[in-house]
């Protein structure tokens, strides 16, 4: 089929109806069709198009200059030969359900195109995924690595069950800080063990961490005291944040996890910070990192974190802290 380049796109005119009735290729205007660039790389590619004056290779360079354009290109073809029907927007591509295409269904994801070394702004993340669960898509990000491999990401909101109440309330206990720690003297098997705090120093005394004073301070459950004189959790946040930024993000995801009837332990050894167990399992469910919304992360990082995740068959979260509240964003590897 001929085809002609205007310095912007590709015209097939109406010759061209065949393909987008058939195969979801182009968009039908008065003149006939129009091909993105990348449609009209990938039909020569094919051979179902010929372009006046081009070869795929030139064509390839008329194109390159436009930001980014490799990198599309290579998932669109991917996506192509993986049996969808691709049409660019609204974020790069709509993905429409194997057999599907416009008029006779409907897109199934909306997927952006980065690489691997560019930065993920979450609090552009978070709007894009809710603009696609608006819309009812699923919402991807199709990575391009260095040697120009694919790897595709499902982005979602986790939602937990509803906050729940302590089963038994915790009775009152005195703490000692000690450094920025607290120490708790309590026999061993405490309601505190019980409850997944603490870690025991010996028979008789508990070491609790940072976050877990600040959520049980803020409860009315411990007083924390130094050198006899009482500490109150805001004096203590500040004197700890000195030795952590992220405690104050920290302790909010902390908080809200253990709201909602989860048991959150450090997820050092995993490179994260919880490791969170969700019922009864010996093992934690999910990884989560505290981030606040306007963080801004590589996304080779959270590949990183995905895989490390995976491969210990837990879910990888972001928990996404500002104003209305805690977002918590799930990262994982999905096969198309």
């Amino acid at each position: 089929m001929k085809a002609q380049f205007d310095g912007t796109s590709v015209r097939t005119g109406s010759a061209g109806r065949a393909l987008y009735d058939q195969s979801g290729y182009g968009r039908l205007d008065k003149e006939g069709l129009r091909l993105a660039p990348q449609e009209s790389l990938y039909l020569i590619h094919r051979q179902k198009i010929e372009v006046e004056g081009y070869t795929f290779d030139s064509l390839l360079a008329e194109f390159a200059d436009e930001k980014n354009f490799l990198r599309t290109f290579l998932v669109y073809r991917d996506l192509r030969e993986r049996g969808y029907v691709v049409q660019t927007g609204p974020h790069d591509y709509r993905v429409f359900r194997r057999g599907e295409k416009p008029g006779t269904g409907e897109s199934l994801y909306s997927v952006r195109v980065l690489s691997e070394r560019d930065p993920v702004r979450f609090a552009t993340l978070i709007e894009e995924v809710v603009a696609a669960k608006n819309m009812r898509k699923q919402y991807v990000l199709a990575v391009v690595d260095d040697e120009d491999e694919l790897t595709y990401y499902e982005i979602k909101f986790q939602k937990f069950p509803g906050v729940t109440a302590p089963t038994v309330p915790l009775p009152r206990y005195a703490a000692v800080l000690i450094g920025k720690s607290g120490m708790v003297a309590v026999p061993p098997d405490s309601a505190l063990e019980e409850d997944g705090f603490g870690k025991r120093l010996d028979e008789y005394r508990l070491i609790l961490a940072p976050v877990e004073l600040l959520y049980l301070m803020e409860r009315g459950v411990l007083v924390l005291t130094k050198d006899g004189s009482p500490v109150s959790a805001e004096a203590y946040l500040a004197s700890a944040c000195a030795a952590d930024s992220e405690l104050a993000a920290k302790t909010k995801v902390y908080t809200e996890l253990r709201l909602h009837g989860f048991t959150p332990r450090t997820g050092y050894k995993f490179g994260h910070h919880f490791r969170v167990y969700c019922g009864t399992n010996v093992h934690s469910d999910l990884l989560v990192h505290a981030i606040e919304k306007e963080a801004v992360m590589p996304m080779s990082v959270i590949s990183r974190s995905v895989r490390m995740a995976h491969s210990v068959k837990k879910k990888m979260l972001f928990g996404c802290v500002h104003t209305t509240g805690i977002q918590f964003v799930e990262f994982a590897r999905i096969k198309l």
